[in-house]
């Protein structure tokens, strides 16, 4: 069975030590839900079993009712958004993905792609492992389980040292909290703390909505573990240079999160500064593909001198349409979200900025 294509950006949420942690857990995930529409899903832990709801659909659909926050309890939770695929787009595919094994329960969500997942889940089908998901992700539960090293962080860092490619991870088991990057720095992934608990995030928006402090980012190839006594870092991996992802910038990160070390509304603005002065053509009009074209088409203007308008009329009520799981709906999606403004832009000479040729 092949794993799921196309599943690059989805969004992860953890939170250490706080009594409402599914519930901030739920906001979290609901100011991450740009990343990933198709499903969601949080594992809560209240130091002694582990619980868990997921489900297809929005956020603030799967966890429309007070009750399923009571069958979260506990101060510690997880969570995460899926990105809308181009296979797998079930219920069993849903993350976090939550197992019992030998010593104990664990939780895993994950966001990113792993190119050597394949291959490894082969090795593992011939050696009996049977896998219950289409996800990339189990592989890695696989490997943790199968690990003989006595600690956690070992056997957390033998499974990441036999995977390849982008990965920001969260793990939650009875008792702690593990926060892992890829040495690349492929995704993003934030650390925060709100009244005494750890917070980690793939965008700092999600920090905003919750009313987090962001402490740093959690940095390439860098672990961390966290328990009653504290976190703790560890830098497991070989040092290579950083290759950030330039698509979080261009299109799927929130221009109010703050990624790789800048705000992501200045950088995509500076992209159309540099665009203008790269492109310069001589009309009446820039306007904007809303949402994520707007800052660059204001830069563009601002740097060009020629007005900018909003040429574009957005349904609200349609979601990003980049992720939607086959070019025919991606194509549906967008006939139904924008109309123009034929009073603004008939006979005008108009530069149109998108944020992409992703749309």
């Amino acid at each position: 069975m092949a794993f799921d294509k196309f599943k690059d950006e989805c969004g992860v949420f953890g939170i250490y030590g706080h009594p409402e942690a599914a519930n901030l857990t739920y906001l979290g995930l609901y100011a991450l839900q740009h990343r990933g529409q198709e499903s969601c899903g949080i594992v809560a832990s209240d130091g002694g079993r582990m619980r868990a709801h997921r489900g297809m659909g929005l956020v603030a659909d799967v966890f429309k009712r007070d009750s399923v926050f009571d069958a979260l309890p506990g101060s510690n939770a997880i969570g995460h958004v899926r990105y809308s695929t181009a296979g797998g787009n079930d219920f069993k595919n849903c993350q976090p993905i939550m197992v019992d094994y030998m010593r104990g329960s664990i939780a895993v969500a994950h966001n990113g792609n792993l190119v050597n997942a394949q291959e490894i889940r082969n090795d593992l089908e011939q050696r009996g492992s049977i896998f219950s998901t289409t996800a990339d992700t189990e592989v890695i539960i696989h490997l943790l389980a199968r690990s003989q090293s006595d600690s956690l962080a070992d056997r957390v860092t033998e499974a990441l040292r036999t995977i390849k490619g982008a990965y920001s991870l969260v793990f939650l088991t009875e008792t702690r909290l593990v926060a892992a990057r890829d040495p690349n720095g492929f995704r993003p992934l934030a650390l925060g703390r709100l009244n005494g608990a750890y917070v980690v995030a793939s965008e700092t928006c999600a920090f905003d909505l919750i009313e987090a402090e962001f402490i740093r980012e959690i940095e390439p190839g860098e672990m961390i573990i966290i328990d009653k006594h504290g976190m703790k870092s560890f830098k497991p991996f070989n040092h290579v240079n950083p290759s950030p992802c330039i698509f979080e910038y261009i299109y799927f990160a929130r221009p109010d999160s703050t990624i790789f070390g800048r705000q992501v509304y200045g950088v995509r603005k500076e992209f159309g500064r540099i665009l203008a002065r790269e492109h310069a053509v001589d009309a009446d009009v820039v306007i904007p593909i809303p949402d994520s074209g707007v800052p660059a088409a204001i830069g563009y203007a601002e740097e060009s001198g020629l007005p900018y308008r909003e040429g574009l009329i957005k349904s609200r009520y349609v979601g990003r349409t980049f992720i939607q799981p086959a070019q025919a709906g991606r194509e549906e999606a967008v006939r139904l979200k924008f109309n123009p403004l034929p009073e603004l832009l008939g006979g005008k000479r108009v530069v149109v900025v998108d944020d992409s040729t992703g749309r």
